[in-house]
């Protein structure tokens, strides 16, 4: 793709993968350079994944997608993440993050991805069609150092660990509506970058308890704490335990309540994961059973319910019913969905509603320009608060 000033957008080749390490180093950290060979030498994702904006021979802007997979109420929803995302400072300003952007969306629907999850910077990508959706596990100071059990072992992971840590993280956000495991490409990538460590502790020879670490010169932290047995996992914290942790808070797992009382309070203020959906549509048809099972466990699934969903700058319209969702249309434009029975929602609210801890109820105590109309009985029972729990290539520290 040419873009203005000569320069072209295109797939990474492998001739530039040096380049585009060192300005992936030189605008980050060191150990992006790692991750993105990591990425790009993968079967599963390869140079293709990552797009690159050259002005001659010279790499000025790069972006990769990554492949997930939500989970909501156990309906799984392909997605995709964009990650490594750097600019030459002389090249900035030129809109080449929009057009990598753009590439990224473009990609990930033609993945079949139905909607995009991201780490970023404050506000920036709210240009591109993200809100901030998900609140993040909060990080909180170790007060305490916890106990050690002398009957656990701890080391780090290898790539043998894989089935075990999987089975560790699905523990541990099995009581989550929305959760995001990592994927079987990415367990590789944590296991084997440098930017974080990955740890597990054995007991009698199985591993039953991990954690991702980030070292001191990196911030000493430590997240994605996962176990089936507690005092294996305060031990793991206390053997990797660097002066000025922070640990990621995990409540309601057995790791996360046996660490509680070692936690200093937490900060009022969470961050949040960014989200976005390209077309409703779509998603609601593939969401048909779990929306169908919301309507059940609500009493409101005796007959068929006419849905009329704007979000002012287009809209969808669909049946729903004990046999799933029927007849959906999406359309343009629709200012006035309240008069005709339907709710309106502003395109930053869709992924809240669907992903967010506010369900459309507090939605619409949130947003002026979110109307439920005589419909919320229904919106409220199709789109209740939702809790989630992710895990993403990098921890959001």
């Amino acid at each position: 793709m040419s873009l203005p000033g000569g320069l072209v957008l295109r797939h990474l080749e492998p001739s530039d993968l040096p380049a585009t390490q060192a300005l992936l180093a030189e605008r980050g950290d060191p150990s992006d350079a790692v991750d993105l060979a990591l990425v790009v030498d993968d079967p599963s994702h390869g140079p293709d994944a990552c797009a690159v904006v050259v002005d001659g021979n010279r790499v000025v802007s790069t972006a990769t997608l990554l492949d997930e997979v939500l989970v909501l109420d156990d309906q799984p929803i392909p997605c995709g993440q964009v990650e490594l995302v750097a600019t030459d400072p002389a090249y900035e300003g030129r809109g080449l993050v929009r057009a990598l952007m753009g590439w990224a969306h473009d990609r990930s629907r033609a993945c079949g991805h139905m909607a995009q999850v991201m780490i970023g910077i404050p506000f920036f990508y709210r240009q591109f069609g993200y809100a901030y959706s998900i609140p993040m596990r909060r990080w909180r100071a170790l007060a305490s150092r916890p106990p050690l059990d002398a009957g656990v072992t701890v080391r780090r992971a290898t790539l043998a660990d894989v089935p075990a840590l999987q089975a560790l993280e699905a523990h541990a956000q099995a009581g989550c509506r929305l959760r995001m495991a990592h994927t079987e490409p990415c367990w590789r990538w944590v296991v084997q970058r440098e930017g974080s460590e990955l740890w597990v502790a054995e007991r009698d020879g199985s591993v039953v308890a991990s954690a991702r670490v980030v070292p001191p010169a990196e911030g000493a932290a430590l997240g994605e704490l996962a176990g089936t047995d507690a005092g294996a996992a305060l031990t793991l914290v206390a053997r990797t335990a660097a002066p000025d942790l922070r640990v990621q808070e995990r409540p309601g797992t057995v790791a996360g309540d046996a660490l509680e009382h070692h936690l200093a309070a937490a900060d009022d203020k969470a961050d949040w994961y960014y989200a976005r959906i390209e077309r409703l549509g779509p998603l609601l048809t593939h969401l048909a059973p779990m929306l169908t099972a919301r309507l059940a466990a609500a009493g409101l699934a005796d007959r068929d319910h006419e849905v009329l969903l704007s979000s002012w700058r287009s809209h969808v319209r669909l049946r729903i019913g004990p046999d799933g969702v029927h007849d959906l249309v999406e359309g343009g434009p629709e200012q006035r969905p309240v008069s005709k029975g339907g709710s309106g929602i502003p395109p930053d609210g869709l992924a809240p509603l669907l992903f967010g801890p506010h369900g459309a109820l507090g939605l619409e105590q949130l947003l002026p320009d979110c109307h439920l109309g005589r419909q919320r009985d229904l919106m409220a029972a199709l789109f209740p608060p939702i809790d989630a729990d992710l895990a993403t290539f990098y921890l959001p520290v």
